[in-house]
């Protein structure tokens, strides 16, 4: 017989940044910045991020579109991808993520294939993240684990293979 089970979904959520400590306000408008820098002359949709590592270093990202769809990279990704190939045994503390131009007051979320990059960097590093999603001068949600997003994540256990 099956049995119900529940994911229960904790988080914060921010008013505005000015609830926020000024650290994690300098994050959000870093990721804010970032965002100038995104290459999306299809979608329109420019997204910025800024990481934290636990050494106080911040790594900026912005998504870079591409023509062939599929090989376009998001912001999270790029400032994770870049942090890790700079600092490859490095902590992310915390990972903001700011859309300018989104429409509406709700903070865009990481889509799938971050949700999954951020878990897996959480299980390299052997402890969570933070996760600032803010709109500007607006509402923040902040998570205190990528995966509060992605529970039911795949993960190398069930590839039969240690990861190296």
């Amino acid at each position: 017989m099956a049995q119900t089970r529940k994911i229960a979904l904790h988080y914060l959520h921010h008013a505005s940044w000015s609830a926020l400590p000024p650290e994690d306000r300098e994050l959000l408008e870093l990721a804010a910045k970032a965002a100038r820098n995104a290459y999306a002359p299809y979608s329109k949709f420019k997204v910025g991020a800024a990481i934290r590592m636990e050494s106080g270093e911040i790594i900026p990202g912005s998504n870079q579109e591409n023509a062939s769809f599929p090989a376009g990279t998001c912001a999270e990704r790029t400032a994770l991808h870049a942090a890790m190939a700079v600092l490859p045994k490095g902590v992310v503390e915390s990972l903001a993520v700011v859309v300018p131009q989104v429409k509406g007051s709700k903070p865009v979320t990481p889509c799938g294939i971050c949700r999954q990059a951020l878990v897996e960097q959480e299980r390299r590093q052997e402890g969570p993240m933070r996760l600032l999603l803010g709109v500007v001068k607006g509402p923040v949600i902040e998570t205190f684990s990528a995966e509060t997003l992605l529970p039911l994540s795949f993960d190398s256990s069930q590839l039969g293979k240690k990861a190296r």
